[in-house]
């Protein structure tokens, strides 16, 4: 028996267990990954721009993205697109309810000039590429033109605050250049083997339970790789900076939909339910709502209360009580 199939047969005996071992590791690997791409790409000399388009920004879905990737390549495109959609329900619903909770949160100016209104459009985006119920070539590359579109308007923005982007960059880990690129390697070969295990493990879990990969790709899955985006505002708004927290989820949300969820429609096309457009991107789809009618409507306090954040949360608790009593 072969190192594979040995993994597999673990998979096979364990898969809550490995469940949560590939969580751990991918959320470790991607957090080592994206700092050595960044320190070594700092080191060989390229721009800053780049740099915060790609291993800041692009990176932090590192682990939505290789997920992704591994499911539609293991013919399992259903557990990618309930990821790249569930994730987005849990960070509203799940990440801004509970940090709500700790403490109210409010949204700078900066996420409402800029990032809410791109929120806005690539939600609407996806709508137009879900609604013939067909998640195909052109839809994925309809969604990275999205996603270009969104890093040319945040590099023009970081040009014009250069101040924001040091303080990005001055975050990262000073490292050597042979350090870097050892470290990249070893967080690229454990985040490819996390992202394995868990996409195996989650099929294990469907077959058990006998429910479908959709919903363990919008539920277990989603929850697992939105445990970064949970620990790192909860610690934010313990840490007395709240204001960050709105733009971390928005920011990550927008990720999921322009380049999580192109990557099956790119790599395993496939037809989709009717329930995934309407109860699934739905669900999305409302939650956002919520958000801009936080934002923008009339009377507003431009803050996330505790009251709302109940409310977020019941309302991520409820979806997730639907989802498995329809299986």
């Amino acid at each position: 028996m072969g190192l594979l199939d040995s993994l597999h047969a673990l998979i096979a005996g364990y898969p809550f267990l490995t469940l949560i071992i590939g969580f751990i590791t991918l959320g470790w690997s991607a957090d080592r990954f994206v700092n050595a791409s960044a320190a070594a790409a700092k080191n060989l000399g390229v721009s800053k721009i780049v740099i915060g388009l790609t291993a800041i920004a692009v990176g932090t879905s590192a682990p939505e993205i290789m997920v992704g990737i591994q499911s539609s390549l293991s013919d399992l495109g259903e557990i990618a697109i309930g990821n790249a959609i569930g994730s987005n329900i849990a960070n509203m619903g799940l990440v801004l309810g509970i940090t709500a909770l700790v403490r109210p949160l409010p949204f700078t100016d900066t996420t409402l000039k800029h990032e809410m209104p791109w929120l806005i459009g690539a939600t609407l985006l996806t709508l137009v590429c879900l609604f013939n119920l067909y998640l195909g070539v052109v839809d994925g590359l309809v969604l990275l033109g999205g996603l270009g579109a969104i890093l040319y308007l945040l590099g023009r923005k970081n040009r014009a605050t250069p101040a924001d982007l040091d303080a990005e960059l001055a975050e990262l880990p000073d490292m050597t250049t042979q350090k870097s690129l050892a470290w990249f390697i070893v967080g690229l070969t454990v985040l490819l083997a996390s992202a394995h295990v868990l996409v195996h493990a989650a099929e294990v879990v469907a077959v058990t339970f006998g429910v479908s990969e959709l919903v363990v790709g919008l539920t277990i899955v989603a929850v697992g790789t939105s445990l970064p985006e949970l620990s790192v505002t909860v610690a934010a708004a313990r840490q007395g900076h709240p204001e960050l927290a709105i733009g971390n989820v928005v920011g990550s949300n927008i990720l999921n939909i322009l380049a999580v969820l192109a990557i099956p429609a790119l790599l395993d096309p496939q037809p989709i339910g009717v329930h995934v457009l309407w109860r699934d991107y739905g669900m999305m789809f409302a939650l956002t709502a919520l958000l801009v009618l936080l934002a923008f409507g009339i009377g507003s306090r431009k803050v996330i209360t505790r009251f709302e954040g109940v409310v977020l949360l019941a309302a991520w608790i409820g979806y997730t009580f639907i989802l498995y009593h329809q299986g």
